[in-house]
């Protein structure tokens, strides 16, 4: 059974421009069966901002074995989106005079000042994948064995760009470089990167729910409470409820579990609608600012990327590893977006997001003021 329900500022007796069973039926007809697929393995929570207020929409299990039902605090590893609360405390931090998107990062990851190529390599670059930074863990064929820190360390020391390349001058997204960024931020504020996220994005935005384990490493852990069970391409389940995955075998690597309610909140901030105070929103403004064109529909801001293929302007970041698909994506100037979260692998939502949803929701929607 689908469930909706509104949250924030909405009363009932409030008209919207656009009826909440408008968007029911959108999301209905669709989204849910792009996500489930003919199989209908797994299920969807989804988180959608429009006028002011927030409908939460869930379909499916949380896990097939026990039918339990996906919820809209149900927890999703939400793969790549973890790159925004990144370049969130990179902006803030820029703002307070506390580091420079132009400092190499060399500066703050000392072992890097007897490298090569990547003492050259800014803050900003690794934020907006300008780098050229590309390692083995970024594409396939995926390597065997992972990163210790020493490990890496090396590795990025005898990191050379690819012919034609150089750093600031192309845009080739990357896994590595981000792993780099957490290193420098952790470095440059003597703290854990899951204490920085706390303190300076999950406390002020009250997202109580949104966790960073800690990365087994060897791949076996115990079950995340309220995690749910991650399916494959295939409809397999992928590992335990929680389950992690990466290359990078030190702390602060591990993958980031959030709810459809907590991007929510994430969402409503990013449109300057949350309870962020003025410097996390003007922080999180910077962060989507065009960084780098990358053709004439597309350009890549600080972890967001930006498009308007189909229509209006669409700034989101998709996430996910194979067994759990992510999403947040927004309308920033009709003050619209959406959180599209899905327990199995290579769904895609970015697509049907991008091409459908969002354009009819912008064009259901009244402008903002």
């Amino acid at each position: 059974m689908l469930a909706a329900a509104v949250m924030l500022a909405c009363s009932a007796y409030e008209a919207h421009a656009v009826s909440d069973n408008d968007i029911e039926t959108l999301i209905t007809q669709r989204l849910m069966p792009v996500m489930l697929g003919k199989d209908n393995i797994g299920g969807v929570a989804v988180a959608v901002r429009i006028e002011g207020r927030t409908l939460f929409f869930n379909r499916g299990v949380a896990d097939m074995a026990s039918r339990r039902p996906v919820t809209t605090d149900s927890l999703f590893n939400v793969g790549s989106v973890r790159k925004v609360l990144e370049t969130t405390i990179l902006a803030q931090a820029a703002q307070r005079g506390e580091l420079s998107f132009d400092d190499p990062v060399a500066k703050y990851v000392t072992e890097l000042q007897s490298g090569g190529a990547i003492r050259t390599v800014t803050l900003g670059q690794l934020a907006a994948h300008t780098s050229g930074l590309l390692l083995p863990t970024d594409h396939p064929p995926w390597p065997t064995e992972g990163y210790t820190l020493a490990d890496f360390i090396r590795v990025l020391n005898a990191w050379t760009p690819e012919p034609g390349q150089q750093p600031g001058q192309q845009r080739v997204y990357t896994h590595a470089g981000y792993v780099l960024l957490q290193l420098a931020l952790e470095r440059r504020f003597r703290m854990p990167i899951g204490q920085l996220f706390a303190q300076r994005i999950l406390k002020p935005l009250g997202m109580s729910e949104t966790v960073l384990p800690e990365n087994p490493h060897n791949g076996i852990h115990a079950p995340l409470p309220n995690a749910v069970q991650g399916y494959g391409e295939d409809g397999e389940p992928v590992g335990v409820p929680g389950n992690q995955q990466g290359y990078f075998e030190f702390p602060g690597t591990g993958q980031l579990f959030s709810s459809a309610r907590d991007l929510s909140v994430l969402l409503a901030a990013n449109l300057g609608e949350g309870p962020a105070d003025t410097e996390l929103t003007a922080a999180m403004q910077r962060t989507q600012q065009p960084a780098f064109l990358v053709d004439s529909h597309d350009a890549q801001a600080l972890a967001w990327e930006i498009n308007d293929i189909a229509g209006p302007t669409v700034i989101d970041k998709p996430g996910g590893i194979n067994n759990s698909s992510a999403y947040i994506g927004m309308v920033p100037a009709q003050k619209l977006g959406i959180v599209i979260l899905v327990n199995r692998g290579s769904r895609n939502p970015y697509e049907v997001a991008r091409q459908v949803i969002l354009p009819t929701l912008a064009r259901l929607a009244t402008p903002a003021n």
